[in-house]
């Protein structure tokens, strides 16, 4: 049975839109360790406009692998297409400046699993707000250290 569903959500970030961009599109493998995940991230192609990259992670004794293309679209957006053995996502992300030193990241997720007991649209919806809660956190530590 395949099911798919749409959700959304938004984060305030205390930091500059130019440099919430640039951090939030600078890819590297071991992003998912600030959110303590055990995801072992793979970068295949990173250029100006388009990052490729292949996750896997231990599911009970199986491992689990998707492919991620990201579209850049600088100053202020990206496009996410997720393939993946449990689901196909496609997410888009739009940065809106809020102030000097204030950003709005609004993200939209179409989710269509592949598996018998997806996640509720409320699961969904609070794991991304817990990974974005983390990464939004070491972004404005980042901002307000200088790096």
């Amino acid at each position: 049975m395949i099911k798919s569903r749409t959700f959304r959500v938004s984060k305030v970030i205390n930091a500059p839109l130019r440099f919430v961009y640039d951090w939030c599109t600078d890819f590297r493998g071991d992003d998912n360790k600030i959110w303590g995940s055990n995801v072992k991230r793979i970068i295949l192609q990173k250029t100006r406009l388009r990052v490729i990259y292949m996750s896997t992670h231990k599911q009970g004794r199986k491992s689990v692998s998707a492919v991620r293309i990201v579209t850049l679209r600088p100053p202020n957006a990206w496009h996410l297409d997720l393939v993946g053995q449990q689901e196909d996502e496609i997410g888009d992300y739009r940065l809106t400046r809020l102030g000097p030193g204030k950003t709005r990241l609004d993200m939209r997720f179409n989710v269509r699993y592949k598996i018998a007991n997806p996640p509720t649209k409320e699961e969904d919806v609070a794991m991304t707000n817990k990974v974005w809660d983390r990464y939004v956190g070491a972004l404005e530590r980042d901002h307000t250290c200088g790096r």
